[in-house]
């Protein structure tokens, strides 16, 4: 009797310590401040996930570029190094072609047609297109409208923003965006922003309401220009190494929580976009309102013919534009 329950008891302590090796907080990268919308979104993500798994699996978000800029987390999650991100689709555009079609400027008419397109079909396949890169898409994250902000003067017609220098993010899209706007395109993280806008480095930087915020670059640039040329989406992200690990049922669990977080995560968008708005307006911003988008809109003629010829990035951008 005593041998046998020596081995109930041995078997006991096996499975105990399975158990406690399965049970982990998945690390997740935001360069976003911790009361941003798109950190909150992953914290609650990892809460509906705690509670889908009985507190064996749970996400620990490190915001505000704590564990490097979104290029940075690129490699690292590539490689294992980190388990999941939130990240602009922007980056990703060389990593996933497929990003790229949401980036495109004005492919989409309206936030709620940017919703419609991604929450469907159309999403789920870019989503999909990420696994060959090592990365596992997990569900798309509102980044709002974005527009130029200037330095020295308003933005009311294409030509005021010829000869600019204007900080993009690290994308190759973004870069020739600028370009066909007549302005010079500056790569450059986001952390590294507020410093060029004060310095002189840059005249201009383009972004949304909560980053324009949240950041203060609204202290150094007084002008928002509504040009609302891009809505591209954020992602969140898995690393494919951390994922095979998993089981089905905890890959499921995972991709539930992502997705149960979305409404959430707009929701806070939504009340976060009005309040920044009032926040820079009240500080002294201009908002300037673009009298004629349509010569904005026809400029980005040759980036289109230049990233969207191949057949099925082609066929993505007429289907979003077919999308009502």
């Amino acid at each position: 009797m005593k041998q046998i329950a020596r081995v109930a008891g041995s078997c006991l302590a096996i499975l105990a310590f399975a158990t406690t090796v399965q049970a982990r907080d998945f690390r997740s990268a935001d360069i976003h401040p911790t009361d941003y919308p798109t950190v909150e979104a992953v914290r609650f993500m990892g809460k509906q996930l705690s509670e889908a798994t009985n507190g064996r699996l749970g996400v620990k978000v490190f915001p505000n570029g704590a564990l490097g800029s979104e290029k940075d987390t690129i490699e690292q999650i590539k490689i294992g190094g980190l388990d999941i991100m939130r990240i602009n689709s922007a980056p990703l555009n060389n990593f996933v072609p497929e990003t790229i079609v949401t980036g495109l400027p004005f492919v989409f008419r309206s936030t709620q047609h940017m919703r419609k397109v991604l929450d469907g079909p159309i999403g789920d396949e870019i989503l999909a297109a990420m696994e060959p890169a090592g990365l596992i898409g997990l569900a798309f994250y509102d980044s709002g409208a974005r527009s130029f902000y200037t330095v020295k003067k308003p933005v009311k017609s294409l030509a005021d923003l010829k000869g600019l220098k204007i900080r993009v993010q690290q994308s190759d899209l973004f870069v020739s965006m600028i370009e066909g706007l007549g302005a010079n395109a500056t790569p450059m993280p986001y952390g590294e922003v507020y410093t060029a806008l004060k310095t002189g480095l840059v005249d201009a930087a383009e972004n949304n309401w909560p980053s324009y915020e949240s950041s203060r670059h609204f202290e150094a640039a007084k002008f928002y220009n509504l040009t609302e040329h891009s809505l591209a989406p954020e992602v969140l992200v898995m690393s494919k190494k951390i994922w095979d690990t998993l089981s089905k049922e905890d890959q499921a669990a995972v991709r539930k929580a992502a997705k149960d977080s979305v409404p959430y995560m707009r929701k806070l968008w939504d009340e976060r976009e009005t309040q920044s708005r009032k926040t820079v307006e009240a500080a002294g911003v201009q908002v300037i309102e673009i009298a004629n988008k349509q010569e904005f809109i026809d400029a980005m003629k040759p980036v289109y013919a230049k990233y969207a010829s191949d057949p099925k990035l082609k066929g993505l951008v007429q289907r979003i534009q077919d999308t009502k």
